[in-house]
């Protein structure tokens, strides 16, 4: 029988695997060093699972190959044809700089050399008309060069392409002519929207990583065939679905920053296990920490995003905010004499100083050791901690400097890390219009309940949920998704003018596509959601919000009344009498995955019993904390702070104040007061 279903995320570090049996609910973990070809370290991991690929039903995977290859630049080599006149626009870029007052620093280049940027004469109006055909013999002499050359991936980015994209499809046609086997994404089928910038980075970004991830993609779903696997590979993409390989050859950089989607799934669909629909998501790791927002079970979605700054990727992504602030984040003082954490990393090698392996500058995993929230080994004993050096390095570092005892040393750095990690939840949250008294904050990654309920307290959160499995949360991610493809399409025009008929025909379009793309991947009719939104601004504006859109569309006053609420939310004003814009209509396609569910537990009434206890300082004040192995709590479970509760994957911490409870899908909810 079929009864399996395997998720895998694969990081810097570890490979993640997740397995879940669809009769019972009951999951699985395992863990395994990555490996220099990630394949490795997946199907290593797999038979260290001891999984029968015969028996997987369903097989899902979060990748970091798309993103590694743009970081590192270890790129095919690429060019792009655009019109006569326009091969600069991404290099021209916004004229903009990341760091505004840093007038050395220069945006990394683009990832097509201009030597390899040719242009056609060819033209297209801003109405869509075709002004200029393609200059066809310009266009062969193009294929004539690129393949003398030996390029290995293309983007054609023609001006106002989003409108019409005939020149580009002729030009995709003589290129396949003179190169079949390279290749060539199109702007106006990879990205039909205005702001030429936008649109041609993102083409660029997707034909550079094509050959990338269909090369990984292909061996990948070999290996696993070899072994006996018989269905469809599953890839995580951005936007918060999963998608096949026949779809990754088109859209490759949808699986750029594919992997840290994953948590944010999982916090989501976790929170509204334990009755909230309103989440934030705190994936904090050894390196970095990941914060994500869900509302009214929906997490937020941006189209703002970039792998490296100054080159966009506009395809919808879940909104997902990374700071430097890890396990292995360094504690450090500025030329002002004031305290600092992060983004510096000791990184896995040499890591902490209590790893004993050569640093010596205090670190966050220091000073919960110095605390006594940390124990002396971690992943089930295969890493040992040394609290003696890790009491050295918060004493040199920082105690001796400041004239402060190691433990309040020790707290004032987790304070540092913890507010940094506060201001990026306020970020993305009050920022956003959204209130954190409101929301409950799911802490997972190896650190995330270490500092949860410290960040919840700052915030006045009032519940932290740690999830069963935490350090392995983001491989759940990848069992809780639906296949799903996002589709656009421009429709400028004032809402005075609108027309709900002309805006029902675009969306009977971009619906067949969409249609047609699921049916192709085998999903069944009855499996096939479509949820629509349009994107309006005031007039004016350059930036919009989408509002949900009806089928059909009956009223084009109530689409601007909710716009106007909307904007009320997120900005907190509105302007009533303000004419408003539609900007754009979208178009999410979703074919449901039959989900198994989680296993549900009763309660025992037993009461565990600590397996220790040990001195642990909060508020400069030691504790006698019992400590839980987290395989020992129970459904129905209370228990107050001061507590620590250890597993292979993370620790968590329930400090004085906080009451903390086993629900029955085994999450610990820790309600915090003050």
């Amino acid at each position: 029988m079929q009864n399996l279903r395997v998720a895998v995320d694969v990081g810097g570090t570890f490979t993640d695997i997740c397995i879940m049996n669809e009769e019972t609910g009951r999951i699985r973990i395992e863990k395994t060093s990555s490996t220099p070809d990630p394949i490795d370290g997946i199907m290593g991991g797999v038979g260290k699972a001891g999984i029968d690929l015969a028996k997987v039903a369903l097989f899902s995977h979060g990748t970091t190959v798309a993103t590694n290859a743009l970081i590192t630049r270890r790129l095919p080599r690429t060019a792009m044809v655009s019109t006569k006149g326009f091969r600069d626009v991404i290099e021209i870029r916004r004229a903009n700089k990341e760091d505004l007052w840093d007038v050395y620093k220069d945006v990394v280049k683009p990832y097509v050399p201009r030597r390899d940027r040719l242009t056609v004469p060819e033209r297209v109006d801003a109405a869509g008309a075709v002004v200029e055909a393609l200059d066809e013999a310009a266009a062969r002499e193009v294929a004539r060069i690129l393949k003398k050359r030996g390029v290995e991936a293309i983007a054609v980015c023609f001006m106002n392409a989003y409108l019409n994209g005939a020149n580009e499809r002729r030009m995709r046609d003589i290129l396949k002519e003179a190169m079949p086997d390279v290749p060539v994404s199109v702007s106006s089928e990879v990205l039909p929207e205005i702001f030429e910038h936008e649109r041609f980075s993102t083409t660029v970004a997707n034909a550079a990583v094509s050959p990338v991830v269909v090369s990984y993609t292909s061996r990948l779903g070999e290996r696993l065939a070899e072994e006996g696997y018989s269905r469809d590979l599953l890839l995580l993409h951005t936007g918060g679905g999963v998608m096949t390989p026949a779809s990754v050859k088109d859209f490759a950089a949808r699986l750029a920053g594919s992997g840290i989607a994953a948590g944010a799934i999982a916090s989501r669909h976790i929170a509204s296990l334990c009755g909230f629909p309103n989440s934030i998501g705190l994936d904090m790791g050894g390196t970095s920490t990941d914060v994500s927002l869900a509302y009214d079970g929906q997490s937020r979605v941006t189209k703002d995003w970039y792998i490296e700054f100054g080159y966009p990727i506009r395809f919808a992504s879940i909104e997902v905010l990374t700071i430097g602030a890890g396990g292995g984040s360094l504690a450090w003082t500025d030329e002002a004499g004031s305290l600092r954490n992060g983004p510096q990393s000791a990184g896995a090698n040499p890591g902490p100083a209590c790893y004993g392996n050569g640093n010596t500058q205090p670190t966050n995993t220091d000073a919960n050791v110095t605390l006594g929230r940390l124990g002396t080994s971690l992943a089930g004993g295969k890493v040992t901690l040394d609290p003696a050096l890790a009491r050295q390095a918060v004493a040199t570092g920082v105690a001796e400097p400041f004239g402060l005892t190691p433990e309040a040393a020790a707290d004032a750095i987790l304070k540092v890390a913890n507010a940094n990690m506060s201001d990026a939840v306020r970020l993305i949250s009050i920022s956003r219009g959204y209130d954190p008294r409101d929301f409950a904050l799911v802490a997972f990654g190896g650190a995330g309940a270490l500092h949860g309920v410290d960040v919840a307290r700052e915030l006045a959160i009032p519940a932290v949920i740690v999830p069963p499995n935490p350090g392995v949360t983001s491989a759940l991610g990848c069992l809780l998704v639906d296949m799903q493809h996002d589709f656009s399409e421009n429709c400028m025009v004032d809402a005075a003018d609108a027309d709900p008929a002309a805006i029902e025909a675009q969306f009977a379009r971009i619906e067949k596509e969409a249609l047609d793309r699921l049916t192709h991947e085998g999903v069944a009719p009855g499996d096939i959601v479509l949820q629509r939104s349009i994107d309006m601004m005031y007039r004016g504006q350059w930036r919009s919000l989408a509002v949900s859109a009806p089928r059909p569309i009956a009223s084009i006053a109530s689409l601007v009344d909710e716009f106007h609420r909307e904007h009320q939310r997120e900005y907190n004003f509105r302007r009533d009498d303000a004419p408003v814009s539609f900007f754009r209509v979208n178009l999410k396609a979703i074919g449901t995955v039959p989900k198994a569910e989680l296993a549900v537990h009763e309660p025992t009434g037993i009461v565990p019993e600590p397996v220790g206890r040990r001195e642990v300082w909060f508020e400069n004040e030691a504790h006698a904390t019992p400590v839980f192995r987290r395989d020992d709590l129970p459904c129905g479970f209370h228990f107050a702070g001061p507590a620590i509760v250890e597993q292979v994957d993370s620790t968590t911490v329930v400090p004085p104040g906080a009451v903390a409870e086993v629900d029955k899908y085994l999450n610990i909810i820790i309600r915090v007061k003050g």
